[in-house]
């Protein structure tokens, strides 16, 4: 079973800036962990992250695409099965992580998480 995929208005303008192949791989990887976003202990393809120094992400998780240097961060809605892309970035350093957090706060604020 598929979740529903939501981008919030944020990631929208990310995948918009990626260049058409970029996008199109982002996009697969996506649709892929769509079918099980849940964590990896629970037999999903989710990688959890935690609470560091620079950004708090406990609860969120990643997709890591190595060949393009990309991260795309979501959370998850289990009771409507949403998944929520964060962010979609380069992994420059802790930079996608904190504009990550940025982002949650933000929408945590307008009651939208």
């Amino acid at each position: 079973m598929s979740w529903e995929i939501v981008y919030i208005k944020e990631a929208q303008k990310d995948m918009k800036k990626l260049d058409p192949q970029s996008r199109k791989y982002v996009l697969k990887a996506i649709d892929k962990v769509s079918s099980n976003p849940l964590p990896n202990a629970e037999g999903g393809y989710g990688k959890p992250l935690g609470n560091h120094r620079t950004a708090k992400l406990s609860g969120y998780m990643k997709i890591k695409l190595k060949d393009l240097g990309l991260r795309v961060v979501y959370g998850l809605v289990r009771e409507n099965n949403v998944m929520k892309i964060i962010i979609v970035s380069i992994r420059d350093d802790d930079e996608v992580y904190l504009e990550a957090a940025s982002r949650i706060k933000k929408l945590e604020e307008e009651n939208e998480i």
